[in-house]
């Protein structure tokens, strides 16, 4: 009797700490426009694959950035159970780019969530300091379905100036400063295009601040062959991780993955198929052009908080 209650307090046991764990991830997902389109980057294409991509790999919760309406709509339509938080950062509505928090509606439970944004003024859309463009940040409490909310956790989400060496400065310090005065010492994950790299000083306002730490560098495992901008070409190479995934110093990273998954489109018009040399002669082969669904990499994270 006391081996079969011993066998049922550790299956309890393990079946706890496997539903703590947690995948989350953040996507830079380019926005939309007429320019990609006529090279080739086509929104319609590049969803598909993306959505293809999160179901396969079924984060928990995933930051995306970049996000226009229209995408979100298209995004929701091809993700397997999710829902989103997030506005967009030109009027606190659906004008243009959400920082959006997309998450599994039977894992988590959202329960608060807002947006500020990364300026001078930030309960109100507008530029900040030196910034080419309005900048926000979505953030959300959230629970694991099976978890009190005594569990919480804390989800940022913020995409950083582009241009305003200022603007990324500055708003480092307000996100941090917003992180205390939101989370109050809960767990955080804080994801984003930081628009800096491991190396840049703003990089290291957020990990010395004593709050975050890099889930790179925390990681137990690791499988990042690239660096996380592309620019939309397969062939090139960097050392650079501009999308970040942070979080609270107390977390167990247990694995770190940037993925580099793209897809074929054939270059051949006339649509001949061809035979190799080293291959079975019963295959037959397209000549195509390997393209990517984004001109960032995906950053996937395991972890429990």
């Amino acid at each position: 009797m006391k081996r079969k209650l011993s066998l049922a307090f550790l299956l309890v046991a393990v079946a706890h700490v496997l539903s703590a764990q947690m995948l989350v991830g953040t996507y830079n997902i380019r926005y939309k426009n007429d320019g990609d389109s006529l090279k080739g980057e086509v929104w319609s294409k590049r969803c598909q694959v993306m959505c293809d991509q999160l179901n396969f790999m079924s984060p928990d919760i995933f930051g995306a950035q970049e996000v226009l309406h229209v995408q979100l709509i298209d995004l929701l339509k091809g993700l397997d159970g999710y829902d989103y938080i997030g506005v967009g950062r030109d009027d606190g509505g659906q004008a243009g780019e959400y920082a959006a928090i997309f998450y599994k509606k039977d894992r988590l439970r959202l329960l608060d969530h807002g947006d500020f944004w990364i300026s001078e003024t930030p309960d109100r859309p507008g530029l900040g300091w030196d910034a080419a463009c309005v900048r926000i940040c979505t953030w959300g409490r959230f629970s694991r379905q099976t978890s009190t909310d005594d569990e919480a956790f804390y989800f940022f989400n913020l995409h950083m100036d582009h241009v305003g060496v200022v603007a990324r400065r500055e708003g480092a310090r307000l996100v941090v400063r917003k992180i205390r005065e939101i989370a109050q010492g809960a767990p955080v994950i804080v994801t984003g295009d930081f628009n800096v790299d491991q190396t840049d000083e703003i990089y290291s306002i957020f990990t010395h601040s004593g709050l975050l730490v890099d889930s790179y560098e925390a990681a137990r495992l690791r499988f990042a062959e690239n660096g996380t901008f592309n620019s939309f070409d397969s062939s090139i190479y960097t050392q650079s991780r501009i999308d970040h995934v942070f979080v609270s110093p107390g977390a167990r990273v247990d694995a770190y993955g940037m993925l580099t998954s793209g897809y074929w489109v054939p270059n051949d018009a006339s649509g001949e198929l061809k035979k190799a040399a080293n291959a079975p002669q019963e295959i037959s082969f397209n000549t195509c052009v390997r393209r990517l669904p984004s001109d960032h990499y995906p950053v996937f994270v395991r972890l429990k908080l």
